[in-house]
């Protein structure tokens, strides 16, 4: 019986990361009946993620566990007649092509080797599948326990010989392969020194197009990628005639003879200024490549970023059934949004209506309907399934939304889209979370957050830790300022070779417009962010004392070490036009750490020590060099971690990531 009394929501806890479950994908069946959907949830023990697959009744909703155990699935891919599906599967700390009967049961091991699987496709006629894969180092050594043993030495003749998040890159490159679903036999159809990405088959089944750099030094031109096709049994490989530039994400027309892709035409670009669009270009170079959105001004990729789940998606771009119509995502004034655009070129259209991050779609054989995975301001994902017209998610149905149950609980804080004036009267964007139990009449401390990239956008999907902070009394603000992307071109490049200019004055323009608030004490506001986003911290606290504390995480400190201490840091040549020896003066007007002399903010350093992006000698510089001088200084430092670990380290390490900024802050701010 009901004791009538009113259930009391929690507020929400930085051990809610480890209690969401995680949609990462949602993939629709032929018939359009079912959708696959992959799930990651943490573990007990809150240091590890599993991730399953589920099954999902379009109709009914129904929503059943297909995989089991300390499992990681992912790459859900059909087969063609949707009588089963393949994906991949890391088991036993070996990673191999699984495969799967609609009906559940077991799943087969169709295919297992030492190294790492990727993009999946089936052939037309589902005999075989087409993948990409590379050899890990290890993998003729039989003996296991060598196997873990680090190596006598490394011999390093490569630019790029190493990735964050993945560590010393292996010797092999990612070629094409090819697997018979029926005898298991797998076959290697590409060889040679360089690497070939995303395979796609051609819907006739002769061809397999895919992308490769095989210019002179592909680690120095590394926007130099071209197109390639060669035949499903491999031969000689043919080289589709494009103009220069990076390429991505090639797929085939219906009839076989063009190849739709994203890319663009700069291969002096800098970090990720100039669009990517979607092209389209014929098998055998004619019809000739075309930019068939040349006055879209926005990037067809989804840079929207949060802290739940992974970003930086590439979707290819899907053909209608008739060839007629091209559908693909961009990233758009805070969203991710699903566009359409007539094959022969024009102005796209948008399908998704509502204010969202699309972080992943797929479509059913006619292409009338779209299964996404839909992030938003209050939930971390769920997964719609709506028609792909122009009516789009207005008519959505949510199939599944796993932290359902968990956010009903929770009294979470509210948020909003503000828009404000940059100091020169440019329009920004933001978004405003006031804590549970907001009052306008009492005085809150505020934390104004800045995000990585430069060339990423905050945006209208869920951020745990702007709730987290809010959940603990504090005001939140967060924002885009300029050299940011989701507002074009011009808006992405006003930063190139000037960072801490036009970018520095918009966060203090976001900064003015949150001590301006009524409810918001001017005298204790702090900033935080990281990479870019802790770049900026450091920059704002060398040139301002009006923030009361600071946390800068693994962030740029000295821009002339990080040129040749971070995995890319070698591209900064065309970030800040030249080299450190050539634009030494434009490297060092730029470091942070030239201006570290006059910080007297209290400040937080947070780095993890296997971060490649952003190495942790830069915090070690700033750590010292304030120590030295006296100023009010911690350094906490992350074991094993990499640069991306607030979206996916271990969740142990999350938790006490978000204990410490809130710790610090309340410290200075309460």
């Amino acid at each position: 019986m009901r004791s009538g009394k009113k259930f009391k929501k929690r507020f929400i806890e930085a051990e809610d990361i480890c209690r969401f479950s995680i949609t990462s994908s949602a993939v629709l069946s032929p018939n359009e009946k079912k959708t696959a959907i992959t799930i990651e949830n943490v573990s007990d023990d809150k240091r590890k993620y599993f991730s399953r697959i589920h099954m999902a009744d379009n109709t009914t909703g129904e929503v059943v566990p297909f995989t089991f155990g300390e499992v990681n699935d992912r790459g859900v891919m059909w087969s063609p007649d949707g009588a089963q599906f393949a994906f991949v599967s890391t088991r036993n700390k070996k990673s191999g092509i699984y495969l799967m009967s609609v009906s559940g049961g077991s799943e087969r091991l169709l295919l297992e080797m030492d190294g790492s699987f990727t993009g999946l496709c089936w052939t037309p006629d589902g005999k075989e599948i087409v993948f990409q894969f590379r050899f890990n180092d290890s993998h003729s050594e039989k003996d296991e326990t060598k196997k873990k043993e680090a190596p006598l030495f490394r011999h390093i003749t490569r630019l790029f010989y190493r990735l964050d998040g993945s560590g010393f890159l292996p010797k092999d490159r990612f070629h094409i392969w090819k697997v018979d679903i029926e005898s298991g036999k797998a076959v290697q159809l590409t060889k040679g020194k360089h690497d070939e990405m995303s395979p796609s088959i051609s819907s006739n089944g002769k061809l397999i197009c895919f992308v490769s750099n095989r210019s002179k030094d592909p680690d120095l031109e590394t926007l130099k990628d071209d197109l390639f096709t060669v035949g499903i049994d491999g031969g000689k490989e043919k080289k589709i005639p494009a103009p220069a530039g990076p390429k991505s994400s090639p797929s085939f027309s219906p009839d076989s003879k063009k190849i739709a892709y994203l890319g663009h035409t700069n291969t002096d670009d800098a970090w990720g200024v100039t669009n990517f669009h979607v092209w389209t270009v014929g098998v055998h170079g004619k019809p000739a490549a075309k930019d068939i959105i040349p006055k879209f001004d926005r990037m067809a990729i989804d840079v929207t970023i949060g802290d739940i789940g992974d970003a930086f998606s590439q979707p290819s771009p899907v053909w209608t059934p008739d060839g007629k119509r091209l559908y693909f995502c961009a990233s758009d004034m805070g969203c991710t949004h699903i566009f359409y655009v007539p094959a022969k070129g024009g102005l796209p259209t948008r399908v998704t209506k509502k204010e969202c991050h699309i972080k992943g779609y797929s479509f059913g054989k006619t292409r009338r309907k779209i299964a996404a995975v839909v992030s938003n301001l209050k939930t971390p994902g769920e997964i719609s399934v709506f028609p792909s017209s122009y009516e789009g998610d207005k008519k959505a149905h949510v199939i599944s939304s796993p932290c359902k149950s968990l956010l009903s609980g929770i009294d979470s804080p509210v948020i909003k889209e503000v828009r404000f004036k940059a100091y020169d009267g440019t329009e920004l964007q933001g978004w405003l979370v006031t804590p549970p139990s907001f009052s306008k009449t009492k005085k809150y401390p505020g934390v104004l957050e800045i995000h990585g990239g430069p060339r990423t956008q905050y945006g209208f999907t869920y951020y745990h830790e702007m709730l987290y902070l809010a959940s603990r009394g504090y005001v939140v603000f967060y924002t885009n300022p300029r050299g940011g992307q989701g507002r074009g071109e011009t808006f992405a490049g006003t930063i190139v070779g000037d960072w801490g200019t036009i970018d520095y004055s918009d966060c203090m323009a976001a900064a003015d417009y949150l001590s301006d608030l009524p409810y918001v004490n001017t005298k204790k506001i702090g900033v935080t962010g990281g990479s870019y986003g802790g770049y900026m911290t450091n920059w704002i606290i060398g040139h301002t004392n009006r923030f009361k504390a600071a946390v800068t995480q693994r962030s740029v400190v000295d821009l002339r070490s990080f040129f040749g201490s971070s995995d890319i840091g070698y591209d900064l040549k065309q970030e800040f036009l030249g080299t450190p020896w050539t634009a030494e003066e434009t490297y060092t007007r730029c470091s942070p750490i030239t201006y570290a002399k006059n910080i007297k903010t209290p400040l937080l350093i947070i780095h993890s020590e296997q971060d490649l992006r952003c190495s942790i000698e830069q915090a070690e510089q700033l750590f010292v060099m304030l120590k030295l001088m006296k100023k009010t200084v911690e350094f906490v430092r992350f074991p094993e971690e990499p640069h991306g670990l607030s979206r996916h380290g271990r969740p142990d390490r999350r938790i006490a990531r978000l204990e410490l900024i809130a710790k610090w802050f309340k410290r200075y701010l309460k």
